[in-house]
């Protein structure tokens, strides 16, 4: 079973809420950033993203940028933009997108549960982008982005959360980007904290990182650095993690397409044939219905993309079932030469919020040659491989609406 647990909070003083809410660090490159902040010194994207606030040209990764996050976030503590909660509390979160809701519970999660196997990955990280994060943490001292963890639904907890957003009101209620609409309450009745946190201790065996990986790693070797060098006292903020929780019957994962940027060859089609069975439906843009089938995109046209039944026959588990896996073994490795996807520049990765006609425009302007459309995996999907043990191909899931970063900080010291 998992811990967790009530913290004090560092969040925005409530007039402020909308403007310092922020998209997430790795959604936005340093010069989107720039633009998004340029005119509102409350964005926490000057925490975040703090090289916007230096000269262009110096690398995101200088030491001067972690120095300036950590003297902003003091700045904005200091003017009383974000305020420390008075005691421990636990928070609600609930994001709101074309009529569907989800209510995640904010707390900070443990250290040790992550290095006991009870909150379950199914990504690799990237080490630069793991140093990047630690050297963030460390400079302003506190976990300054919630990582995105789901658990399989429990009554009781549904029960006590669904309560107090009946019977409270919101401390935040405003609508963002993509017309999300956010709402937090805060949870500073001391017996449904005690409620809550033995209910997951007694309860829910396992957590499982939805979106945050390379914030898990990064979070979780902070903790072990602090463990190392203050000692081992259960009880110091850096034995925790700041965390989001969302029942995963709320939750959805969108597709995660892909585009080519390779010169298309008759050697490339013709393998393209061999694995799978390629038919062209027209200019109409079309979503897979299948795991083993792609819309493909190429000179002005869709294509069905099927694999072949005597290669889908060697798939047998989850795993290697996914749209994205298959993609992988069959279409990047075996037909273009692309074994590391995450470093390739050859592939690149389209978020199903953006829609078909992304793809089409990316090909029709001949910034990509070819494209591809996924079938989207499943909740199940997700917690079945974390489960095994096993971890997807890169860029498997792509979740929306967005958590935005800002509203909770949890401190260190």
């Amino acid at each position: 079973m998992v811990k967790i647990k009530a913290f004090r909070g560092i969040r925005p003083e409530k007039s402020l809420a909308s403007q310092i809410a922020s998209l997430p660090y790795d959604v936005l490159n340093s010069e989107e950033a720039r633009v998004e902040a340029s005119e509102n010194p409350y964005s926490f994207l000057h925490i975040d993203k703090a090289e916007i606030d230096l000269d262009p040209e110096l690398s995101q990764y200088d030491p001067k940028v972690y120095q300036k996050a950590h003297d902003n976030l003091a700045d904005f503590l200091e003017k009383q933009w974000l305020q420390k909660e008075n005691k421990p509390a636990l928070y609600l979160y609930e994001l709101t997108m074309k009529g569907q809701s989800q209510l995640g519970l904010v707390t900070v999660t443990s250290v040790t549960d992550y290095l006991e196997g009870k909150i379950k990955k199914h990504e690799l990280t990237r080490a630069d982008k793991e140093i990047d994060r630690i050297n963030h943490i460390e400079a302003c001292n506190a976990n300054t982005s919630p990582i995105f963890l789901t658990y399989r639904d429990n009554y009781e907890v549904k029960t006590i959360t669904k309560n107090w957003v009946n019977t409270h009101d919101a401390e935040y209620d405003f609508t963002s980007y993509y017309d999300v609409t956010h709402k937090i309450w805060v949870i500073d009745d001391t017996h449904v904290i005690d409620q809550l946190t033995a209910l997951f201790e007694t309860n829910i065996p396992a957590l499982y990182i939805a979106d945050g990986h390379h914030r898990t790693e990064s979070a979780v070797k902070v903790g072990q650095k602090r463990i190392q060098a203050e000692g081992n006292d259960t009880e110091a903020p850096y034995q925790n993690f700041l965390s989001v929780l969302f029942p995963k019957e709320e939750l959805r994962i969108f597709d995660y397409n892909r585009v080519l940027n390779i010169p298309i060859t008759e050697q490339h089609l013709a393998d393209l044939n061999y694995y799978f069975d390629v038919t062209p439906k027209g200019t109409e843009a079309f979503y897979p219905q299948a795991n083993h089938t792609f819309s493909m995109f190429f000179k002005g046209k869709w294509h069905d993309v099927s694999l072949k039944e005597n290669f889908l026959e060697e798939e047998t588990d989850t795993l290697s079932q996914l749209s994205a896996a298959i993609f992988q073994k069959y279409v990047a490795e075996n037909i273009f030469g692309i074994e590391d996807i995450r470093t390739d520049k050859r592939i690149d990765f389209i978020g199903g919020i953006r829609g078909l006609n992304e793809l089409e425009s990316l090909v029709n302007q001949e910034k990509f040659t070819m494209a591809f459309a996924l079938k989207e995996a499943t909740m199940d999907d997700l917690l079945t491989v974390a489960d095994n043990g096993q971890i997807m191909p890169p860029k498997s899931t792509w979740f929306e609406p967005k958590l935005l970063s800002g509203l909770f900080l949890h401190d260190l010291t």
